[in-house]
């Protein structure tokens, strides 16, 4: 009997969707991928008041998961974090194959963790979680796949990244005018000889730090934005900031220069070495194949 790969992944969100099309495009599982992405796109909006729906989230969760088929996608409730703590829909399992081999993917609130605790042999989840929980600080910062790996405390974690899934978003570097001298590259070597605040989100702290590296960050205080301020606004209030972008369209409208994009934000492939089997990297193999365009290049 072939042996069932179980792979920790997101429960929601954009990660999820790019762990759900790595799998069609890889493991011709377009149908039921489109199905989770669609159930969550909606549960979303109901949960965020754009949608009315006439059943209640009980009968939903009913209506989303056949039971009757052990492979069919099955969903779970969770307390949403907006006012009232609403129960929201979430991604529970589902069975794929992959080049002959039963694959499972389970949802978890943090695979990173879930990979870290030996859970499970391969796990999907943000690249940020990694720089955020293990990579060591240093005076250097950190810019790519090959520096996280190489950060990692061997005696802290078997957990290392294996590939990205190129659904990139960039944390990029962001001043109004008034902060950039004439001619002024906006760019780590301008955050080193700059002193003074540096607008970034309160989760990104540790993050922030792994990617700037300590020795640029000797002369520089973390604002904070306030609660209900958009991090763009907050930007150009303090003058210099840290934050994620795709396109920078929003960023523009509050005035605000681009500068070096510091990290690739991915989705990423991790596994944890104690755990693997011969299986599960054939399993890693087929779904992270050379057609995927990540920026996470080791």
């Amino acid at each position: 009997m072939t042996e069932t790969v179980r792979v920790a992944v997101p429960r929601k969100g954009r990660p999820l969707e790019a762990v759900l099309d790595r799998f069609a495009a890889s493991a011709d599982a377009a149908q039921v991928a489109d199905d989770i992405t669609s159930t969550l796109r909606h549960e979303k909006a109901v949960t965020k008041g754009a949608a009315h729906p006439d059943h209640d989230v009980y009968d939903r969760l009913a209506r989303h998961s056949d039971l009757s088929d052990p492979a069919a996608p099955e969903y779970t409730l969770l307390r949403d974090d907006r006012e009232g703590m609403p129960r929201r829909v979430v991604f529970d399992s589902v069975t794929i194959d992959v080049d002959g081999v039963p694959v499972q993917l389970v949802g978890r609130e943090e695979p990173f963790r879930a990979l870290r605790t030996h859970e499970f042999a391969l796990g999907f989840d943000s690249a940020d979680l990694v720089l955020e929980e293990v990579v060591q600080l240093e005076a250097e910062g950190v810019g790519s796949l090959a520096d996280i790996n190489a950060r990692i405390d061997p005696m802290d974690t078997d957990v290392r990244v294996v590939s990205g899934l190129g659904d990139t978003v960039y944390h990029t570097l962001m001043a109004t005018p008034e902060v950039l001298p004439p001619g002024a590259d906006l760019d780590r070597e301008f955050v080193a000889d700059y002193e003074g605040p540096l607008c970034i989100s309160p989760r990104y702290e540790r993050l922030v730090e792994a990617v700037l590296g300590t020795r640029p960050l000797e002369n520089v205080s973390f604002a904070y934005p306030e609660e209900a301020v958009e991090e763009e606004a907050a930007i150009a209030d303090v003058g210099l900031g840290v934050y994620l972008t795709m396109t920078g369209s929003t960023a523009r409208d509050y005035g605000l220069v681009l500068g070096e994009h510091l990290f690739p934000s991915e989705t990423v492939l991790m596994e944890n070495a104690a755990e693997t089997t011969e299986t599960a990297e054939r399993v890693a193999r087929a779904i992270t194949g050379p057609d995927v365009e990540t920026e996470l290049v080791v």
